[in-house]
């Protein structure tokens, strides 16, 4: 007797969709973080009459920008907007990806921004959390950041 493991199966054809095991295998995400990321509307699944879940094949690139914007500490708030637009229920076009990466990336560029502004004045005064007396009295006389509001007032995006 043979006993086939995934590994063992012919190549899907590119409209077989996939279970939730290829899926995770293929991404490398947990079934329960794939489920998860369907109860946001991140990604959709379809359902067999055995009530088992399949995914499109351009689900793929989903998980995989998902699982990228993770590592970069991207909130899932984010991606959802990045997605906004691109469909759930048919395989994205070229345009539909291209305009949503043209939004994902000015987003991006504004992340990055605050980020080089912030390893600028790392050092010097964020007015004020305060890490530098000397320059607070020079930089924020009288504490007039304070009528701002809390927090670093220089660094607000």
């Amino acid at each position: 007797m043979t006993v086939h493991t995934d590994h063992d199966r012919a190549p899907h054809a590119p409209d077989e969709p996939l279970t939730i095991g290829e899926m995770s295998r293929r991404t490398g995400v947990a079934a329960s973080a794939l489920h998860f990321y369907e109860d946001l509307g991140l990604i959709a699944s379809t359902r067999t009459p055995g009530n088992q879940r399949r995914y499109a094949r351009h689900m793929l690139r989903r998980v995989s920008l998902i699982t990228v914007a993770k590592r970069l500490g991207i909130p899932l708030s984010d991606v959802q907007e990045a997605f906004a637009d691109v469909p759930l229920t048919q395989t994205p076009s070229h345009d539909e990806w291209a305009r949503a990466a043209r939004r994902w990336k000015r987003e991006l560029e504004k992340r990055r921004e605050g980020l080089e502004r912030l390893e600028r004045e790392l050092t010097g005064c964020i007015g004020c959390g305060c890490l530098s007396m000397k320059a607070c009295s020079l930089l924020n006389p009288d504490d007039a950041l304070g009528s701002q509001g809390a927090g670093p007032q220089r660094l607000q995006d």
